[in-house]
C-alpha cells in the first residue's frame, strides 16, 4: 500500500519539473511560441491548485481510495493525450487533464498512508517515507526528462507515465483498503469553480499580457479575474466553516505571513526556473540532457535537507528556517545575474547550490508555520491550504516570468532573464523581512 501511494505521490511531482527539460523541442515539434509554452506548464499547475482542496473533500465524501484510483485512470489518459498531442492546443488540454487527476489523487495519498498507520511513530515514519519518495521527483524530474528527451523525443516525458500508472491502478484495487466519512462536509462546488477560474483569468491576463498588455482580451480577463475574485471571498465568507478555503484562518497574521513565503517561494524558483530552461537551451546550446544534469544541483538539497529541516524547525520553530531559507535562495537568484551565454558550468552552480540549499531549508518550514498559526484539528486544512498556496502561486509565477523574459530567439532574452531573476531575489528578501515578524518563533508544542 505505500509503496503505491507513494508512487502516486511521486508522478504527481515528477510532472512538474520533468516538462521543463522539454520545453524548446516541445516548441519546435509544435511550432509555438514561450506563450505556448507557458500554458503547457500552467494547464497542469491551475488544474491541480484549482482542484486539490476539493478532492481531498470528495476522497472523504466518496472514498479515498475510489477517487485515487479516479485521479489515476484520469491522469494515465491525460499523459496519453499529452503524448498524442499533434499540436500545442492538444497538448495543453492534455496537460490540464493531468491537472485534474493529480488534484484527485494528491490528498487522497496521504489520507490512505495516515489512515493505514493509526499509531503515532508508525505513522510518522510512513508519512516520513511519503515525503522522501516524493521529494526524489524533483531532482528526477530533469535527469529523467532529459535521458528520455536524448533517447526518444519530448514526447517519452508523458509516455512514460502509462505503464507505471496500469501498474498503480493494478496495486491500488488490490492492497487499498477503502475508507469514507459521509456527511464530514460538503463539497464546495461554487468555491472551487470561482477559485479556479480566477486563477485561470489572472494567468490568462499574464501569459496574453507579456505581448500586449492593451489587448481588449487581456483587459477583459484582467476585469474579470478582479471580479471572479470578490465573488469567491463573498462565496467562502458565506459558507463559514463549510468552504473550501474558510478565510476565518487568515485572520490568524502567521498563517496569512506562512502561505504569502509558501506562495512567494514557489512564484519565484519556479517562474525563474521555466525562463532558466530556456536559457540553458536556447541561449548557452545545451542539450536537454545536459540542461537536466545541471539542474540536479538545484533540486537535490530538496531532497537531502528536508528531513533535516524538518527536525530543526520542530526544535527551533518555523520563523528562523522560513527567514534564512529564504536569504539564502535570494543569495543564489542573486548569482545568476552574472549568468552569460558562455558563462561555464562552474559559474552557474554556486547560484544553483544556493537556490537549492535555500528552498530545501523553506519548505518543511513554510507547513509547519501555517501549521502552528492554526487551532488545534485543523492542521490538515492548513498544510493542504499550503499546497494550494504553493501550486497557484507557481502557476502565476511562470505567467509572469514568461511575460518578462519573452522569446528565447531575442537579443533581449538573457536581458529579461536576469530581471526575473532580481525580481524573485528581491521578492524573497521582502517576504524575509515580512516574515521576520509574522511567523511564530517557537515549535508548536512549546506553545
Amino acid at each position: 500500500m505505500l509503496v503505491t501511494m507513494c508512487v502516486g505521490y511521486f508522478l504527481v511531482l515528477l510532472d512538474v519539473t520533468i516538462v521543463n527539460v522539454a520545453l524548446p523541442q516541445i516548441g519546435s515539434g509544435l511550432h509555438t511560441q514561450v506563450s505556448g509554452l507557458q500554458w503547457v506548464v500552467d494547464a497542469y499547475a491551475l488544474a491541480l491548485a484549482s482542484l486539490m482542496l476539493a478532492g481531498g473533500t470528495l476522497g472523504d465524501l466518496r472514498g479515498h481510495k475510489r477517487i485515487v484510483l479516479i485521479g489515476l485512470v484520469v491522469f494515465g489518459l491525460g499523459s496519453l493525450g499529452c503524448a498524442l498531442a499533434p499540436n500545442a492546443a492538444a497538448l495543453v488540454a492534455g496537460r490540464a487533464v493531468q491537472g485534474v487527476g493529480a488534484a484527485l489523487l494528491l490528498p487522497g495519498t496521504l489520507a490512505i498512508v495516515s489512515r493505514t498507520f493509526p499509531e503515532r511513530r508508525a505513522q510518522a515514519r510512513a508519512i516520513g517515507v511519503w515525503a522522501g519518495v516524493g521529494s526524489l521527483a524533483l531532482p528526477a524530474g530533469p535527469l529523467l526528462g532529459g535521458a528520455l528527451i536524448a533517447a526518444f523525443g519530448w514526447r517519452a516525458v508523458f509516455m512514460i507515465n502509462v505503464p507505471i500508472v496500469l501498474l498503480a491502478v493494478a496495486a491500488c484495487v488490490i492492497v487499498v483498503k477503502e475508507s469514507a466519512q459521509p456527511g464530514t462536509r460538503r463539497l464546495d462546488a461554487a468555491g472551487a469553480a470561482l477559485g479556479g477560474l480566477f486563477l485561470f483569468a489572472l494567468t490568462f491576463a499574464f501569459i496574453e499580457g507579456g505581448r500586449s498588455a492593451a489587448r481588449p482580451e487581456v483587459i477583459v480577463a484582467a476585469v474579470c479575474a478582479v471580479a471572479l475574485l470578490v465573488a469567491f471571498v463573498l462565496v467562502e465568507r458565506r459558507r463559514g466553516q463549510q468552504a473550501m478555503l474558510p478565510l476565518g484562518l487568515f485572520r490568524h497574521p502567521g498563517f496569512s505571513a506562512a502561505n504569502g513565503a509558501a506562495g512567494a517561494m514557489n512564484l519565484g524558483t519556479l517562474g525563474t526556473l521555466f525562463v532558466l530552461t530556456l536559457f540553458l537551451q536556447s541561449v548557452q546550446h545545451r542539450s536537454a540532457l545536459d540542461a537536466g544534469l545541471s539542474l540536479v544541483p538545484l533540486f537535490a538539497p530538496l531532497a537531502l535537507l528536508a528531513p533535516l529541516a524538518g527536525r530543526l524547525t520542530s526544535r527551533i520553530g518555523p520563523r528562523v528556517p522560513v527567514v534564512g531559507g529564504l536569504a539564502i535562495a535570494a543569495g543564489g537568484l542573486a548569482l545568476l545575474l552574472a549568468a552569460g551565454a558562455r558563462s561555464g558550468y562552474l559559474a552557474l552552480l554556486p547560484a544553483f547550490l544556493l537556490w537549492g540549499i535555500g528552498i530545501g531549508v523553506l519548505t518543511p518550514a513554510v507547513v509547519a508555520a501555517a501549521i502552528a498559526s492554526v487551532p488545534e484539528r485543523r492542521e490538515g486544512l492548513a498544510s493542504a491550504v499550503n499546497n494550494t498556496a504553493r501550486q497557484a502561486a507557481g502557476a502565476i509565477g511562470i505567467a509572469v516570468a514568461g511575460a518578462i523574459a519573452g522569446e528565447p530567439g531575442n537579443s533581449a532574452f538573457t536581458g529579461g532573464f536576469h530581471t526575473v531573476a532580481l525580481f524573485a531575489a528581491c521578492l524573497y528578501l521582502v517576504t524575509a523581512a515580512v516574515s521576520l515578524f509574522l511567523i511564530p518563533g517557537k515549535p508548536r508544542s512549546a506553545g
